[in-house]
């Protein structure tokens, strides 16, 4: 039904506004069933794109970035 959504979260810089938009686009897609929604649905349809876009942004922004020190030897090495 849809594409996967890729992993806005990356090293070389924050996600522009229309990588999150289709993200969330996807995601609304995939829970609700829809490709496309009807014309009575359209409304909540688009709500929940803008809903999930918002808190991605905010996600993203809030998230700490993961320490890149050394990593400690694995157990087998």
């Amino acid at each position: 039904m849809c594409r996967s959504i890729k992993t806005l979260r990356r090293p070389e810089g924050p996600a522009s506004d229309e990588e999150i938009a289709a993200a969330a686009l996807q995601f609304v897609r995939k829970v609700s069933g829809y490709r496309a929604p009807s014309r009575r649905n359209t409304r909540a349809f688009d709500a929940a794109v803008r809903d999930v876009g918002r808190a991605s942004r905010r996600l993203l922004e809030a998230i700490e970035p993961e320490a890149r020190g050394p990593r400690a030897p694995s157990p087998s090495g």
